[in-house]
Parts: C-alpha cells; structure tokens; sequence
C-alpha cells in the first residue's frame, strides 16, 4: 500500500516500479487512485490493467519519457544514506570490492532527471548507512553539489522500507521517518538505521488498505501471493 502511494497525483506518467512489491503497488494504484498511469510489459509495450498491449514504447521514446521527466521509478538499493544516495554497484572500496553488485545501470539518469523513489524489503544498518560505498542514485547533498543542472529536475518523493516510510521533506533533505508501518516504534526503525534520523514530535501509522484495496491485491493482482516471498505477513 505504502508503494501504491508513491504514484498518487502523479498524473499521466510512465510508473516504473523494479522488483515485485513495486509492481503490485503501482498496478494497484492504476485501479483505484491513479488510473492515468502508464505500465509497461518491461520491454517496449504500454499494456492495460490485464496486460493486454495499447502501444508501442521503443526505447527512443522511453529514453524521452525518462529524460523528459515523464516518469517515476521505484528502485531497490543495496545501499541509501540520509541524503537519498542509493548504491546498488558494489559494497567495499571501488578499486577492489568485497562485493560485486549490480552495477551504476540507469540511476543517475533516473535520480537526476525523474522522481525516483525506493522500496527496501529488510530495513537495517547495512542498507541504511552513513555513507555509501558508491553513488549510483543521487542524493540531494551529491545533487546540490553539482550544482543547478543536477537539481533542476532532481525529487526523491519517498523510501519504503518493511518498517515505515521516509521522505526528505526536512530544511536541508535529510531523511525522515514520515510514517510508521502497524505494530513498529520508532526505537525499532532507530535501531535498524546506521544515521541520525530525523523523527518528527508525532508519527502517524501508514495507510492500511481499504477492503476494496486487499480485495484486488489478493483476489486480482497478486492472486498466487507471490508478495509472501519478499516480505512475510505480519
């Protein structure tokens, strides 16, 4: 639901969302708040709600769509710190990692010319760090810094994580714990984050879904529960 919200008001756009909960998020927010979104087969077809195909995206016009601000993606990060830097590259020095990862692929071009939000399925300190091992997705410190070309069009709307949801929404965007999912505190959220986080005197609860909205999350997109693979049912 938390996911489904990122895409709220956002019009007429192309919803990219990578990895399974994103997905079913933004397909729910088509059904019910935001039916002007545009969903992809993930190759170079607009499809419907039932993944039949109304058009025809080669990657020229995606690459448009992107760069044009047409666009808001949901990435996962391997790595974010408290200014929204995402790393999914490598853990460890550049020069000789200790990890190899997926590599930089598209997230400075999507951070820095779209809205890009993220979804993390286990919120800890090894995801929620200090400082990343490399940027790949800009954060508004690395986007200030290269000054008003970087900025111009740069918005991180929103991270989701299986504990709560943060924006950036502080004097200098620094993240903050915007809502709490059900049955998490504050101190938990505080634990399993590696920076000082900010959290404002009240934190609301995070939407649940209405009973139209859990009927078409079990019933019609995600009938197989393929959900319970990436983060188990309270």
């Amino acid at each position: 639901m938390a996911c489904a919200e990122a895409w709220r008001g956002n019009g007429e756009i192309l919803a990219s969302p990578m990895g399974l909960i994103p997905g079913i998020g933004a397909r729910l927010a088509k059904r019910t708040f935001s039916p002007d979104l545009l969903l992809t087969d993930g190759e170079a077809l607009i499809v419907g709600l039932d993944g039949t195909p109304e058009g025809w995206l080669p990657y020229r016009l995606h690459l448009t769509l992107a760069t044009g601000g047409k666009r808001h993606v949901m990435m996962g990060a391997s790595q974010i710190d408290r200014f929204g830097n995402q790393n999914i590259s490598c853990i460890g020095d550049w020069q000789q990692p200790a990890r190899q990862l997926l590599g930089v692929r598209g997230a400075p071009v999507n951070s820095l010319n779209h809205p890009t939000s993220y979804w993390i399925p286990k919120h800890s300190t090894r995801v929620f760090v200090d400082k990343v091992d490399m940027i790949c997705g800009v954060g508004y410190d690395s986007a200030r810094a290269a000054g008003p070309a970087a900025t111009r069009y740069h918005r991180l709307p929103r991270v989701v994580s299986d504990l709560g949801v943060f924006d950036f929404e502080t004097p200098g965007h620094s993240m903050r714990l915007a809502s709490l999912h059900p049955g998490v505190t504050v101190d938990e959220v505080r634990a399993a984050t590696g920076f000082a986080l900010t959290v404002p005197p009240e934190v609301p609860c995070t939407r649940e879904p209405t009973a139209e909205e859990l009927r078409l999350i079990r019933e019609v997109i995600d009938p197989k529960n393929t959900r319970d693979r990436e983060v188990r049912p309270a």
